[in-house]
């Protein structure tokens, strides 16, 4: 399995970077993960942060060396992410719940499945043409499904931002998964936050990732919708893959991962938390919150023994 992968993010005019990113994979499985946490309500970095590293470590317990059952295991992992979150609220007495969307991908034996809450996106785009695209978790789509709004209000709708599913709410999510994709070589998959479609079109998208490398178009994404949002950019992250096939073989450049070589049982993980805080902005430690979460599950795991 081989694959190209680049990923950016930028603070834009937020005093903090609430968007993660990050991939995992092994020999035969590829893990793809953008969490984007919500600013309206309090620590969505925390939110975020817990769905990347739920997802992580759900990832490297069953893909061994491939997950047996992709659809299951997203619906099961971003589920898995709400009550993490929820417990870790609870375990620290926050006042408020952190809240994130979130969209993950999962890749093996030539095939990607993809699921999301609110309105992060995927885009899985081929020579020029955009075969699918995740239907955004808002109230503006809601509308526009009902002809009550139309495609040119995307961007300036009063209720652009109002989503009715995320993670960490009260109400359990609603995990929208997509039917399995079969990947043809040459075939990008994007995952991003708002901060990077709300400011661009789908043309300019599609057009970026069908006339340049990921290593060049996703870049040059993010720092148009930066400048185009300006001092009141939102964050704005992008993590995209180009698939090189199962059994690529051409010569790999430096943004090429192969896998052939990897022990069967060897998990690589790289989770990238966005931007460092700025000096004054209040920081989460997320060793802390990893720990925290550890914890919380092995004081779960001892009440249920005793109930047994």
């Amino acid at each position: 399995m081989q694959f190209s992968v680049y990923q950016q993010t930028h603070i834009g005019g937020r005093k903090v970077n609430q968007d993660r990113m990050g991939y995992s994979f092994t020999r035969d499985a590829l893990l793809l993960v953008l969490a984007d946490g919500m600013g309206g309500h309090l620590a969505g970095e925390v939110a975020a942060t817990i769905t990347l590293q739920t997802l992580s470590m759900m990832f490297r317990m069953q893909a061994k060396p491939y997950v047996k059952k992709p659809e299951r295991f997203l619906e099961e992992a971003l589920n898995q992410a709400h009550w993490d979150i929820l417990a870790y609220a609870e375990a620290n007495k926050l006042p408020e719940t952190p809240r994130t969307t979130v969209v993950a991908c999962l890749v093996q034996h030539n095939c990607a499945v993809w699921a999301h809450c609110g309105d992060s996106r995927l885009y899985w785009v081929r020579r020029n043409q955009v075969l699918a695209r995740t239907r955004d978790h808002s109230h503006l789509e809601y509308l526009i499904d009902r002809g009550k709004a139309s495609e040119a209000d995307r961007n300036t709708h009063p209720d652009r931002n109002k989503l009715w599913n995320c993670l960490g709410a009260n109400q359990a999510p609603k995990v929208e998964l997509s039917r399995q994709a079969s990947l043809e070589p040459g075939d990008t998959l994007l995952l991003c936050s708002d901060g990077l479609w709300g400011m661009l079109p789908e043309t300019e998208i599609v057009h970026r990732l069908s006339t340049s490398t990921i290593v060049q178009a996703v870049p040059d994404m993010v720092a148009m919708a930066a400048a185009i949002g300006g001092a009141r950019a939102d964050n704005t992250t992008a993590l995209a893959i180009t698939w090189q096939g199962a059994e690529a073989k051409d010569s790999l450049g430096p943004d090429v991962i192969s896998t052939q070589m990897l022990p069967e049982d060897e998990v690589s993980s790289t989770i990238t938390a966005g931007q460092p805080l700025p000096s004054g902005a209040d920081a989460f430690d997320e060793d802390e919150i990893e720990k925290a979460i550890a914890e919380i599950r092995e004081a779960i795991e001892k009440s249920s023994q005793l109930l047994k």
